[in-house]
């Protein structure tokens, strides 16, 4: 009876699993819950646990064993989806930016979207000019100390904060005075808003890039915004394609394909190369997610998509959930008493101390950084390590970040970014497809962007290994040079080789469809089945018509040809 007892418990304790997802100030929530439990089980507590009701924007990501980023599907089952044994770790992200983060119902949404876009801007995929850097940072200054006060905020105080991976003395200065002038007397709240609406005007605002190559195997990052899908190189944005004009996203094994129509007359075709299949694949559903989610006006529209065309293997996926109006109009009925938000202050930075300004702190903390060197060219390269698809790679636990002055950083040999007070121009790009703006009621402020401020490659906390470091970019890209003229023989190859498969699906398909059409004949024609839709069409003239004068002389000259090789068969 005892052992009994005891192989239940087993089995009940074996049906639970600790789960532990992190949250976007850092802390972490864990709990235990069923073996069978699906994905929106575990978002729902976690929405609980925050007060959260507008959580349809948020998501939790995980990361599989082969280091490649998911995020956790609500309609299935936790168990199935992560591959790793348990306990599993997860964290709580932005998975929809929101088009207006501003103008969000609740205050602890807007915090919410608030620290993800800080994250953001200090791991480097928020690019943006000197001056609008000063702002948003004298914002986030703002938001969590306060009004300066002689007393508390000595001279170069806000070089002891971290807002970016790198910024130089007089940008420093530039966000002390902001902070002490302008922006005095705003409540948490207000700065809050007021650096929403400032990150909202930015091109790379709700980017979240997925590193690929051209048809020409040039490095590029494909990105999904409210807006619409975003190809960019270097510090270009090259291409833009509102979300009404893009009609098909697919993928065949590493090739990613967007269909879409331009100015109504104008149909084009991107096609780019991602790491590996399973991040191909990732991509293709974060486009299939966001498409749906922003330009459906009810759920009910969303339909089941295949990733590829008939003759090709594919997968299919369902967008789950609600889209972008329906969020908006059940935001609107929310009525309640606005939940109590513990907000997280600027805490002490883990990184190595600083030379020249002593140690600095940052409002992200638990995440180890590293310097890296952006030149005007490069501009948004080192965002292949900042992607959240990338997969994680293993790093020295020797990195630190040590910042230097503008001078050291035209150094080669010294892997630091600086902000750059270079604006570019989106027509500035080479490629045929023109850069559209968003939207009328964007700014055109939006239009002359500044280069990248700096890249960072961010240790994803749901990962639990740190990422590789500087000399990975370097690397790289001098093999990308090198292999130039082996990878467009291979893609030429590999072009042929899907011809041919694609031929003989096409004649298999053929061969096929002409069997069944045969086979429905013979049913039609030879059958006593006493089928309503049969008898239909047996009764029809055409098919009285055809069965006369067409099918029975041919089934008769198949009779005498059989018989006649039958006898010669028997005279032998």
């Amino acid at each position: 009876m005892l052992s009994r007892f005891k192989s239940g418990s087993i089995r009940n304790l074996e049906r639970e699993y600790s789960c532990t997802v992190r949250l976007l100030d850092d802390t972490e929530y864990t709990c235990t819950i069923q073996r069978d439990a699906k994905g929106s089980y575990l978002f729902d507590i976690i929405c609980h646990h925050l007060n959260l009701l507008e959580k349809d924007y948020f998501g939790i990501r995980y990361v599989d064993p082969d280091k490649q980023r998911h995020w956790l599907e609500c309609s299935k089952s936790i168990a199935k989806q992560i591959k790793s044994q348990p306990p599993f770790t997860m964290c709580l992200r932005v998975k929809f930016y929101p088009p207006e983060p501003a103008e969000l119902k609740e205050e602890i949404t807007r915090y919410l979207v608030f620290m993800q876009i800080k994250r953001d801007l200090y791991h480097g995929r928020l690019l943006c000019k000197t001056s609008d850097a000063a702002m948003l940072a004298a914002h986030i200054l703002q938001a969590e100390i306060g009004n300066y006060d002689p007393g508390k905020h000595p001279e170069g105080y806000s070089s002891k904060f971290h807002f970016f991976p790198k910024h130089s003395e007089k940008l420093e200065r530039r966000i002390a005075d902001l902070h002490k002038t302008e922006l005095i007397g705003q409540i948490p709240e207000t700065s809050e808003r007021n650096f929403l609406q400032k990150a909202q005007m930015l091109e790379t605002y709700g980017v979240d890039p997925h590193p690929c190559k051209d048809v020409s195997g040039n490095p590029a990052f494909l990105a999904f915004t409210p807006f619409g899908f975003v190809v960019l190189q270097g510090n270009k944005r090259v291409h833009f394609l509102k979300w009404h004009e893009v009609t098909k996203l697919k993928f065949e094994g590493k090739t990613f394909h967007v269909y879409a129509n331009q100015n109504e007359d104008q149909k084009i075709i991107l096609t780019y190369f991602a790491p590996t299949p399973e991040a191909c694949k990732h991509l293709w559903k974060c486009g299939v997610e966001n498409q749906a989610f922003y330009k459906l006006d009810k759920s009910s529209q969303v339909r089941t998509v295949s990733s590829s065309n008939l003759f090709f293997k594919g997968s299919r996926f369902r967008f789950s959930g609600r889209v972008a109006k329906e969020v908006m109009e059940q935001s609107a009925k929310i009525k309640r008493e606005p939940p109590e938000i513990h907000r997280a202050g600027l805490v002490p930075s883990r990184s190595c101390p600083s030379i020249t300004h002593g140690p600095r702190l940052t409002s992200v903390p638990r995440t180890r950084r590293r310097a890296v060197h952006i030149s005007i060219m490069e501009g948004l390269e080192s965002l292949r390590d900042s992607a959240h698809s990338t997969p994680v790679r293993s790093v020295s636990h020797g990195d630190c970040f040590m910042p230097r002055s503008r001078s050291q950083a035209t150094d080669a040999s010294e892997r630091t970014a600086v902000i750059s007070d270079e604006a570019y121009s989106p027509s500035d790009s080479v490629l045929p497809t023109p850069v559209s703006e968003h939207s009328a009621e964007l700014s055109a402020s939006r239009q002359t962007n500044g280069a990248p401020c700096s890249i960072e490659e961010e240790k994803e906390s749901e990962a639990g290994t740190p990422r590789g470091d500087g000399g990975d970019l370097g690397a790289e890209g001098k093999s990308a040079q090198e292999g130039a003229g082996g990878d467009s023989t291979l893609s030429e190859v590999e072009q042929v080789n899907k011809f041919v498969l694609s031929v003989l699906r096409l004649l298999l398909v053929t061969i096929g469809l002409l069997f069944v059409l045969l086979l429905l004949l013979i049913i039609l024609t030879e059958s006593d089945l006493d089928i309503a839709f049969l008898r239909d069409i047996r009764q029809t003239p055409e098919f009285e018509q055809f069965h006369f004068e067409y099918f029975c002389p041919l089934r008769r000259w198949f009779a005498c040809k059989l018989r006649w090789v039958g006898g010669l068969l028997i005279n032998k």
